[in-house]
């Protein structure tokens, strides 16, 4: 595995490993409920850049609107339409819109563009890619 797919696949592990320390231990409400939707976004993103070698921006936006959308899928309330009663599931998807996720998602997404322009800051087309 080359070295940069290697850090991206450490980070995923360590993020995993992260969030399912939050979520096992049930810190508080704000590790729990804003940190890990912060660490979530960065953790989806370093999942799809272990396979996508370039275009930093684009990842980052499209996880960040992924993230938007499954917030969407809150507000309309799908969990309750589909009748899921899977707690796996309904931790994954979400069942309660929160506007402080959506906040918590862009606080991901700006971290994730400031941490890959750090390390490639002499790179912008990798950088900006599309």
């Amino acid at each position: 595995m080359e070295h940069l797919k290697w850090c991206y696949f450490s980070a995923f592990l360590i993020l995993l490993l992260m969030e399912f320390t939050i979520a096992y231990f049930h810190f508080n409400p704000f590790i729990r409920g804003f940190l890990g939707d912060v660490l979530v976004i960065l953790l989806l993103y370093s999942f799809l850049k272990i396979f996508i070698k370039n275009n930093v921006f684009p990842i980052a936006i499209s996880v960040l609107g992924f993230a938007f959308l499954v917030e969407l899928l809150q507000l309309l309330k799908l969990s309750e339409i589909l009748k899921i009663k899977s707690k796996i599931l309904l931790t994954v998807l979400g069942s309660v819109f929160d506007v402080w996720d959506l906040v918590a998602y862009v606080i991901g997404f700006l971290l994730i563009l400031l941490i890959e322009r750090i390390f490639h800051k002499n790179t912008t087309p990798y950088f900006f890619k599309f």
